[in-house]
């Protein structure tokens, strides 16, 4: 029934610019229009990393609830933890519309938004309302456009967030704030990082615990800038790696708006992300907790990235095309994926195809 009611509401969501749909359905979310999944808790799929316990692998991704607005609905529909965000120290308006262009033949999105939110104070008085009702829900932090101090930006969103917040995702790797994938090379990471870090435990000292810090990153990175962002985060303090944002690559895409400036989602984005994610894995080793992005759209894309070298994995945009019911659907076949399988639980089948993944060639 879920699957049917997408199939009738994507045309007319799809009849309106994305940014209308998308505040639609943000909308559809908070009134209850959107109706919850069936709840699926099962051994299998349970995941443990950073100290966090995980229902089951599947994460709703940044971007979608920028302003932390419907978590517990996204819970609802599925996922097994959910990442608000990007959420700068002041409000900001973003880029010039349009900035959302749907890519219907390559089932991908390109956007230049440019960390449009309310700000940390609206977001952080809703995550206050929302004290006491469980379930996993991150924050992902990012700087203002015209932040004299970048990095003191970040600081302030780990103190405002600490207490609130599952975990923190530190986001350099936007492509649509100017300068902002600066922070990944070496000499800048390894400030970024040592300054957050020390942030999350003086919040730690005055009473919020230790709150989990990831590190997003670009899927464009070349051979040493994998291998810097591998050495700074030895030893960093750092909990975990996002792999990764979207891309500035348009290889291969096919439909009319693909020549639009952003950062490109959405199925194409697929492989290089999941390379990528694998290259990672061995560089960083096998102890460091990775969530993978990039390209997930079914059960099977899913569990491709936890077999390249993921521990969690998440989604957005292929939710734009497969509707609400599509989290339900992706745990659903992960479990019986991992029965078929014959392992007690998903966590045994990372890593299985990591060398078909990292050593495949890059797409130009």
């Amino acid at each position: 029934m879920r699957r049917l009611v997408d199939r009738i509401t994507r045309p007319f969501l799809f009849s309106l610019d994305p940014e209308q749909a998308h505040g639609l359905a943000i909308k559809a979310l908070e009134t209850g229009l959107t109706p919850p999944a069936p709840k699926r808790d099962t051994p299998r799929l349970r995941t443990e990393i950073a100290g966090l316990a995980f229902p089951n692998p599947l994460g709703m991704a940044a971007g979608f609830d920028k302003n932390a607005q419907v978590p517990d609905a996204l819970l609802r529909l599925g996922f097994g933890f959910v990442e608000c965000g990007t959420v700068t120290p002041r409000p900001q308006a973003g880029n010039d519309k349009p900035r959302i262009f749907r890519l219907v033949e390559d089932r991908a999105v390109i956007n230049r938004l440019g960390f449009n939110n309310e700000g940390l104070e609206a977001a952080k008085a809703r995550l206050e309302r929302r004290t006491g009702r469980g379930g996993i829900v991150g924050i992902n932090i990012g700087t203002n456009k015209d932040a004299s101090d970048r990095i003191a930006a970040y600081e302030q969103g780990v103190h405002a967030f600490a207490r609130l917040a599952s975990y923190l995702t530190i986001n350099i790797s936007s492509p649509n704030t100017a300068g902002l994938r600066d922070l990944q090379g070496k000499e800048s990471l390894g400030l970024l990082l040592s300054r957050v870090c020390s942030a999350r435990d003086a919040a730690a000292q005055n009473g919020a615990g230790h709150t989990p810090l990831f590190l997003k990153i670009a899927p464009d990175l070349d051979e040493q800038a994998m291998e810097d962002i591998a050495t700074e985060l030895a030893g960093s303090g750092i909990d975990g790696l996002i792999v990764s944002n979207t891309t500035l690559s348009r290889s291969g895409l096919a439909s009319a708006n693909s020549s639009e400036t952003g950062g490109m989602s959405g199925e194409p984005l697929f492989e290089r992300s999941t390379i990528v994610l694998a290259r990672m894995r061995r560089l960083v080793g096998p102890r460091l907790p990775i969530i993978g992005v990039g390209g997930v759209h079914c059960a099977e894309t899913a569990l491709e990235k936890i077999k390249a070298g993921a521990d969690l994995v998440q989604l957005y945009t292929g939710m734009i095309y497969e509707g609400a019911s599509l989290p339900a659907r992706i745990v659903k076949g992960l479990d019986e994926a991992v029965a078929r399988a014959g392992v007690p639980n998903v966590a045994e089948l990372r890593d299985s195809h990591l060398d078909n993944w990292a050593d495949k060639r890059l797409p130009d």
